[in-house]
Formats: C-alpha cells, structure tokens, sequence
C-alpha cells in the first residue's frame, strides 16, 4: 500500500521532513493517537472513537516514508516502528476491553480476546520466521485489512461484529503463515524426519 499510494504519501513525508520533525515523533504521535482513540472507546464513545482511529491509523505509513526520503532508513527504526504498531493495536483493545467489562459482555471479551491473540499472532509468526530465514508474509488478515474491517464498524458502533471477524478469520491468517513456513522448510528439508543431505 506504501508503493500504491506513493505520490501521496512522499509529498507528507517531505512537508513534515521540511519542519524539522524525525520519523520516530511521527511514531508516537501516532501512538498517542490511538490512545486518545482508545478512550473514547474505554467511556462508550465507540464512533468517535472509531473516526479518531481512522484519522491517526494512516500515520502508521508516514514515519517508514520519511525515513526513506532522508536516506535514513535503519533496522531500529523498523523495530521501533513494528514493536509500536503491535503496542497501538493493543491499546485499542484494551480500550474496548474496558468497555464491555462495565457492560458485562462476556462474549464480547471472549471474542476481543481471541481478536487480540490473533492479531498479536500473525505478526509474531511472521517475526519468528523472518528470524529463521523463512518468509511469512502470506494471509487473509495483515494489519491494514484488519484496520480495514474494525474502523468502519467502530464508526456505525457495531464493533462486536469487528471482533467476531478478527477472532476468526487473523487466527486463521496465523495459520496459513505457519503452513507456508511448515511448507518452505519441506522444501528445504529442514522438518523432523528429513535430512538436508538426503536427495
């Protein structure tokens, strides 16, 4: 998406290169940015919330742009900008945790935890098989999708049916990432069983 919307995105990335401001301040002020949206969420104000998430959710692609424009993309600023990413999603579901705990909705806790555990998983399972030299980026749900599907129904206040479409189908996304790593190893004969000097 960063490719596709390039001729927007770099004109913002230079604007806020000119003013002086570092890609890692653009980071968290996206953070504090789904923060606020997370109270708003946490005291009921689920649609406000919702169009808070959607105005600071874009910001996630600026900072990644401004590096490159500065010629100062870093692996630690990856990190930084993936380890926020995860702690912003989060934010966001504890937010509405809050909410359905003073509401008492049991199946909407449930479906908030698996939601959660799901998101957490298709990024962890990409991070541990890029550390094992796989790829893992396949799968129905990545993070833009999963912001695609829990905004809009933030906006109509209808998030118990964002939760119900997270828990199942990023649970799902980690599962084909663990299956397109399960079959790379195959083919590199790394699995129990086989031996990478068979033939």
């Amino acid at each position: 998406m960063r490719i596709k919307f390039k001729g927007i995105l770099d004109p913002i990335g230079n604007f806020l290169n000119s003013l002086g401001l570092k890609p890692n301040m653009i980071t968290i002020f996206g953070l504090v940015g789904h923060f606020i949206a997370a109270i708003f969420l946490a005291f009921g104000e689920i649609m406000w919330g919702g169009i808070i998430l959607l105005i600071f959710a874009p910001i996630d692609a600026l900072d990644g742009t401004m590096a490159r424009l500065r010629n100062e993309p870093t692996r630690f600023g990856g990190f930084v900008d993936s380890v926020t990413d995860r702690f912003s999603e989060l934010i966001i579901f504890a937010g509405l945790l809050y909410f359905f705990a003073q509401q008492q909705n049991t199946l909407a806790i449930m479906l908030l935890y698996f939601a959660a555990a799901g998101s957490i998983m298709v990024s962890y399972t990409r991070a541990r098989a890029e550390a094992l030299n796989y790829e893992a980026k396949e799968g129905l749900m990545t993070r833009l999708e999963r912001l695609i599907i829990l905004i809009p129904c933030l906006i109509f206040n209808i998030p118990v049916v964002a939760l119900g479409i997270l828990a199942v189908t990023a649970n799902f996304t980690a599962l084909q990432r663990v299956a397109s790593v399960r079959k790379q190893a195959y083919l590199a004969k790394d699995v129990v069983g086989l031996s990478k000097n068979n033939n």
